[in-house]
């Protein structure tokens, strides 16, 4: 019997430190693969092997289950994707649901529905019938938007959408237009210290129409009416606590460093309503009523102006009082306190407010200073704006006088408070005023001046 050599040892062997090979050595690979001399070697395909599964695979064999699965998994999917795509939404059409495919046009619904409606006819301008059922095709409403016949091929349904489908409306021939433009009137309402702007009026509009086919010319009369203005007047009622706002008339003067150091030495502010001429003059105490934490306005002797002397002279003296205080306002007093509905009418949108006063102190007719005092202490209630004065001609009893006046008011739970802070402490007037700026909002338009009646016209031109 042959000799033979297997490439495996048949001894079992106890575990030895293998050490490092020492010397020249060949690569592991190349030691398998060298032969003793005169040896015969089985291989392992001919069963004296260990067998080896992973051998005997195919390398690139592929398992056509999984191919199965990852096919119907994709077609599963792609099926999902279309069914959700092509899935059916409730839409409401004409107060009952209906089912419609998601992302269908109202054109679509309608012929899917077999709506049947009739056609509006093509009307003159005079409204006499040019071509029966000539008119729109069929009216749409979305929610409570009328849709244009043009636009229903393209709007999409998601679902949840109202839709009120009926008989198409009569239209107007093609016509040119010759429109008048109708300004609002204007109007007060309340009473009280402040005005302010609480409607702004928008313009109306007449229109007369020629018709291109018919060649007939019609009035159509009003076509869009005019919103009127309203001016409220208003007294402030605080909710809560109880508030009173100190105002100095034709400020600054040469007493104004004393007020705003009293003021200073009581903890509170007041509301300083400067003259143009004295802002200029007195450059430096308007910078220091502002730079004290006071508010400023614009006191101007405005009497009957109207037209452009009105709004010249309110638009430079705003913007005197600003360029002196650095302060930005659109808060003005009148001298007389009053403003008219023809001045509203001129330039409600140059004023925030227009605010007079509660009562007067009467210190500008130096009654003495007890005489101050006792006028401001017993007249003063909550809410209420005080008038005193802050010129070089009648300030000297002011100045005496009202340390008292904080004193006493402050010992009867008053808190001294600016313009705005007090107008703050009303819910009905907070955000409804703004004193720092004006501004006509888009599509208002001033009011017509106040027709005068007969006897004024007559009045006048006497």
């Amino acid at each position: 019997m042959p000799q033979y050599t297997t490439s495996y040892s048949t001894h079992k062997k106890r575990p030895t430190y293998r050490h490092a090979p020492v010397g020249q050595q060949l690569p592991s690979s190349a030691r398998r693969r060298a032969k003793k001399p005169g040896a015969t070697y089985l291989h392992h395909t001919q069963g004296f092997g260990r067998s080896n599964r992973r051998r005997n695979m195919r390398p690139n064999k592929r398992n056509p289950y999984a191919f199965i699965a990852v096919g119907c998994a994709f077609l599963l999917f792609v099926a999902a994707v279309i069914g959700y795509t092509n899935r059916t939404v409730d839409v409401e059409l004409n107060g009952s649901t209906v089912q419609v495919r998601i992302n269908s046009t109202i054109e679509q619904l309608i012929d899917s529905q077999n709506i049947e409606v009739r056609a509006g006819n093509l009307l003159a301008v005079d409204d006499s019938v040019l071509t029966k059922r000539g008119g729109e095709k069929i009216s749409v409403k979305l929610g409570k938007k009328q849709i244009e016949n043009s636009k229903l091929s393209s709007i999409k349904l998601t679902g949840g959408e109202k839709l009120t489908i009926a008989n198409g409306r009569d239209t107007y021939e093609e016509h040119d237009i010759k429109a008048a433009t109708i300004q609002p009137a204007i109007s007060f309402e309340g009473s009280g210290a402040i005005q302010y702007v609480k409607t702004w009026g928008e313009a109306g509009r007449s229109e007369v129409w020629t018709g291109k086919t018919s060649g007939k010319t019609q009035d159509r009369g009003v076509v869009k009416k005019p919103v009127n203005a309203v001016v409220a007047c208003a007294s402030v009622k605080p909710k809560s606590g109880k508030y009173v706002a100190l105002t100095f008339n034709s400020a600054p003067s040469k007493y104004t460093d004393q007020i705003l150091e009293i003021l200073k030495e009581k903890g509170i502010t007041a509301t300083f309503f400067l003259s143009s001429d004295n802002a200029s003059t007195y450059a430096g105490q308007a910078r220091a009523i502002a730079d004290a934490g006071c508010e400023v306005g614009l006191y101007a002797s405005l009497g009957d102006k109207t037209g452009d002397s009105l709004r010249n002279a309110l638009a430079k003296g705003l913007d005197a009082v600003s360029s002196a205080t650095g302060d930005k306002t659109a808060l003005v007093r009148s001298a007389d306190g009053r403003m008219s509905e023809e001045q509203w009418a001129t330039a409600m949108d140059l004023m925030g407010a227009a605010v007079s006063w509660s009562f007067d102190s009467g210190d500008w007719l130096r009654p003495g200073v007890e005489s101050v005092v006792e006028t401001v202490t017993a007249s003063v209630s909550n809410g209420n704006i005080v008038s005193m004065t802050d010129n070089d001609e009648t300030s000297a009893q002011t100045v005496e006088a009202l340390p008292q006046i904080i004193d006493r008011l402050l010992a009867d739970g008053y808190t001294f408070v600016t313009l705005d802070d007090l107008i703050a402490t009303d819910k009905d007037l907070r955000g409804a005023i703004d004193l720092s700026q004006a501004s006509m909002p888009k599509g208002a338009a001033l009011p017509a001046l106040p027709a005068q009646s007969d006897d004024d016209a007559d009045a006048t031109t006497e």
